[in-house]
C-alpha cells in the first residue's frame, strides 16, 4: 500500500481507469459479438462505433482496430450484407457545406445592403444641411 498522499491518489485514479476502461472493452465485446450472431449493417456500424471510440481515448491502437474491423467486414461480406458506400456520407457533407455557403451569401448580401442603406440616408442628410 502506498504511504505518500500522492501515491494515494494515483492508485485511486488508476482504479477508476482500469474499471472505465474495462467497461468499454466489455461495450466493444458485445457489440461485436451482437454482430456475429445477426449480421446486419446496424450491428456493424454499432460495433465500429464502438471500436473508434477507443480509438480516441487512446484504449486501442489505430492499426488493431483497422484489423478488426477488416475482420468485420469480411464477416459481413460472406454474410451478404449490403455495405453503405461512403459517397452517401460525402454527399451529405458536401450538401451542409453549400448550405452553410448559402448563409453566408445571405448575411454578406444584407450587411452590404445595410451598408447600402445607410450611405445614401447619409447622403441624403448631408444634403439637408
Amino acid at each position: 500500500m502506498p504511504i505518500i498522499k500522492s501515491a494515494k491518489k494515483a492508485a485511486r485514479q488508476a482504479e477508476k481507469r482500469t474499471e472505465h476502461n474495462t467497461e468499454i472493452k466489455k461495450a466493444i465485446k458485445v457489440a461485436i459479438k451482437d454482430f456475429k450472431k445477426n449480421p446486419s449493417m446496424a450491428t456493424l456500424a454499432k460495433a465500429q462505433s464502438e471500436l473508434d471510440k477507443a480509438v480516441k481515448k487512446d484504449l486501442l491502437k489505430k492499426n488493431t482496430v483497422a484489423r478488426k474491423k477488416a475482420k468485420l467486414h469480411k464477416i459481413a461480406k460472406a454474410a451478404n450484407v449490403k455495405l453503405v458506400k461512403v459517397e452517401k456520407k460525402v454527399a451529405k457533407t458536401v450538401a451542409k457545406g453549400a448550405k452553410k455557403v448559402e448563409t453566408v451569401a445571405k448575411k454578406v448580401e444584407t450587411k452590404a445592403k445595410k451598408v447600402a442603406t445607410k450611405k445614401t440616408q447619409s447622403k441624403a442628410t448631408a444634403k439637408k444641411k
